[in-house]
């Protein structure tokens, strides 16, 4: 029973996380449209979110939450009827509130105490906006609608009814029918079609039903746009049209409609988001009870329609445990095919075919179901962009800077794991391009920019990783006063400063304690984040550049992998040790030629079809022990380029084994900590390989400096 109740209580914090991200998105985008443009459905989606999130945490007995959403729903019930304009004021106190539902879920988990200091306040707030406002008188009505389809309309349909019309538009009845199987996803390409024309005020079921299995709904839609022009956009052999004619004066000083009940079919009321006939609707400040609608037109009911789930939410504890699994049938995998070579000069030849067979038939399967978990454990960016851009928000008010935010490649996909571990690195790039490189307003007018600051974000996949691109349009970076800071700070020698590359002067920046601001700011200025950034970024097996132009902008650029989990490796041999280098790394492989070495600026490089290859010697990087027995002839034989970004290296190694499907695991405390190794795996023999780190190694050995011991550890 217990854990029916842990299992119901998951639920419940995935489904409110689910709302709360989706009500912040609503907020996001009206904050977008500016005041007086507001889009009414999205003000509605921001109610239903709230409504189902009210319901949800009356269930579970989440008090302070039910309280919260009681009033929240209030005041976006006055803002979807009109009489509250959806302004930055109250657009920052429905920001609080987002904020605050984050808290008493973290207090539901037991993560942390109730605020409830912080939650009187933002209720007193919300009970302020939340306060009745005169109402104004019904407007006559302009179009010939039947009284039993005016009983039915909720009070924010009337209200879009009457905005509609006050604004001139005309009206129509659609007819459509719909298969009950496919009614869902039929529906809503109806409205997606319709939405440039218009906007659908409700829907409802016709009496009549065509058949067991079908059903018909009568959308009532306003819009500007002629009747030839609908039935072009939306015209079906399964629709119908029908413009639905104003009334003259005196007909609507009576209040009475001469339409036939045919006219738009006496209908059950089904509209979406609202409660159904029959029951009582509290909506804003003026509760009202709905008549039975079955009762008044003396037609049979027609059920409400509910469609099953099309998704299930996992834990991601269950995928973890599942990839585990994979890996295990790697290593099967793998002993199925030593045991196929073992096999090829027996001479029973059907059981060689047979066996053969039998492996291609596994490995078929076995990269399957690899492929079909990855998928799964695969999310967008776009709920870790919608976060930032309640930051960018909030600190440019903050700040007094005016901030656009322009978002392209949310729907990239990368491992759920990861995007969990990219949220503090990003809020702290994005928080420095607000505080660092965004001019104030008067800056920017006087050197000739536009007053409002661009921040852009945008991703894209590339190959096996994921691009981050992080770019403004402030006054980038000023190298001179980095390098200045570093000298300053010890980082860097005097004598030093002339050899420095361009790049080099930009990467300082990403030193521990290093700042270019002479006081700290609220939100940046202590040289204690682009370090860490950095080490963050790393930690994921990714590595992150810097390009600035001074007064111009300047560009972070991230590069990940798509996934930790499980990964195509190479196996290379070094000193008698085996390690597994992920083959997203990997450009090209070939034969080591010592006499194609050379030494340039201390470093040894070969050329490379014309261009210039930095070298890696990994025996030397990671200081292993050369074996006790003598090596005949030349040791290095193989240079594996590797690649991160537009970063090359060779790294130079013994030997080449072979590829191989690996599980990537965490390190023990020993070596959790080092950088240089993403994990470890074991192998088909049952021997343990440690995973190379591409992203840190290329890091490190480009950075020009090899004091930094923490990249040096001894396998065993």
């Amino acid at each position: 029973m217990t854990d029916g109740i842990d299992k119901a209580r998951e639920e419940f914090f995935s489904e409110a996380q689910e709302l709360i991200e989706m009500f912040s998105r609503n907020l996001l985008a009206l904050d977008e449209q500016g005041i007086g443009a507001a889009d009414p459905s999205i003000i509605n989606e921001a109610f239903r979110a709230v409504h189902t999130l009210k319901s949800l945490a009356g269930l579970f007995n989440a008090t302070e939450m039910g309280r919260v959403s009681h009033t929240l729903e209030d005041v976006l019930d006055r803002l979807r009827l009109g009489r509250l304009k959806a302004s930055p004021d109250v657009l920052d106190v429905l920001f609080a509130a987002v904020d605050c539902y984050g808290a008493m879920l973290a207090a539901e988990r037991g993560e942390e105490g109730l605020n409830q200091p912080q939650i009187e306040k933002l209720m007193g707030v919300l009970g302020t906006l939340g306060e009745s406002a005169v109402e104004e008188a019904p407007d006559q009505m302009a179009f010939d609608l039947e009284p039993g389809l005016l009983a039915v309309l909720t009070e924010y349909e009337e209200h879009r009814l009457k905005t509609n019309m006050d604004a001139g538009q005309a009206l129509f009845r659609i007819r459509v029918r719909f298969d009950l199987a496919t009614i869902d996803k039929a529906l809503e390409d109806v409205k997606a079609k319709a939405k440039p024309h218009g906007e659908i005020i409700t829907y409802l079921p016709t009496g009549d039903a065509p058949s067991a299995d079908a059903i018909e709904l009568d959308l009532l839609m306003a819009s500007s746009s002629s009747l030839e022009q609908l039935e072009a956009a939306l015209g079906g052999t399964d629709l119908t049209i029908t413009a639905i004619p104003r009334i003259s004066q005196a007909s609507a000083s009576t209040g009475i409609s001469s339409l036939s009940t045919h006219a738009l079919g006496t209908s059950s009321f089904a509209a979406v988001g609202e409660e159904t006939a029959g029951s009582t609707v509290a909506v804003g400040d003026n509760p009202r009870t709905e008549p039975p609608v079955n009762a008044e037109l003396n037609v049979p009911a027609v059920p409400m329609l509910r469609s099953v789930a099309d998704t299930v939410r996992v834990d991601i504890r269950k995928l973890d445990g599942l990839m585990n699994v994979v890996g295990e049938l790697a290593i099967v995998k793998s002993a199925l095919n030593r045991l196929g070579d073992r096999l090829r000069n027996t001479q029973d030849r059907e059981l060689r075919r047979e066996v053969s067979r039998i492996q291609r038939s596994f490995e078929r399967r076995l990269s399957e179901l690899q492929d079909g978990i990855l998928e799964v454990r695969m999310v967008t960016l776009g709920q870790l962009f919608d976060r930032l851009s309640r930051v960018v928000r909030q600190i440019s008010r903050d700040m007094g800077k005016e901030i656009r935010l322009v978002v392209t490649g949310a729907q990239t996909e990368i491992d759920k794991l990861l995007v969990e571990e990219l949220g503090d690195p990003l809020m702290h790039i994005i928080r420095n391009s607000i505080d660092h490189g965004i001019e104030s307003a008067e800056q920017r007018k006087a050197i000739g920019k536009p007053v409002a600051g661009t921040i852009a974000l945008n991703a894209y996949q590339k190959g096996n990783h994921v691009v981050i691109q992080i770019e403004d349009d402030g006054q980038g970076v000023n190298e001179a006063a980095v390098v200045e800071r570093a000298v300053r700070a010890g980082h860097l020698a005097a004598n030093e400063v002339e050899m420095l590359s361009r790049a080099e002067a930009l990467g300082l920046i990403f030193l521990p304690g290093l700042s270019t601001r002479e006081q700290a700011g609220e939100y940046s200025g202590r040289g204690v984040g682009m370090d860490i950034v950095k080490t963050n970024i790393n930690k994921l097996g990714g590595i992150i550049d810097i390009q600035s132009e001074y007064s111009i902008g300047t560009q972070l650029v991230i590069t990940l992998p798509i996934t930790l989990a499980i990964v195509n490796a190479l196996l290379i041999r070094l000193l008698g040790r085996t390690f597994a280098l992920p083959l997203s790394s990997v450009a090209e492989a070939l034969m080591f030629d010592e006499k194609l070495v050379r030494t340039v600026d201390g470093r040894e490089v070969m050329t490379l079809r014309g261009s210039t290859l930095v070298l890696c010697r990994l025996d030397r990087f990671f200081e292993l022990k050369e074996p006790a027995l003598p090596h005949e002839g030349p040791r290095y034989k193989s240079v594996v380029v590797a690649t991160m970004g537009a970063r090359r290296l060779g790294l130079v190694v013994d030997d080449l084994l072979g590829q191989q499907d690996i599980v990537v695991k965490g390190l023990g405390p020993t070596l959790r900590h080092v950088r240089g190794f993403a994990g470890a795996s074991e192998l088909g023999d049952q021997r343990v390989a440690l995973v190379l780190d591409a992203g840190a190694i290329i890091e490190e050995a480009l950075a020009g400096h090899d004091a930094v011991t923490t990249m040096r550890a001894r396998p065993s």
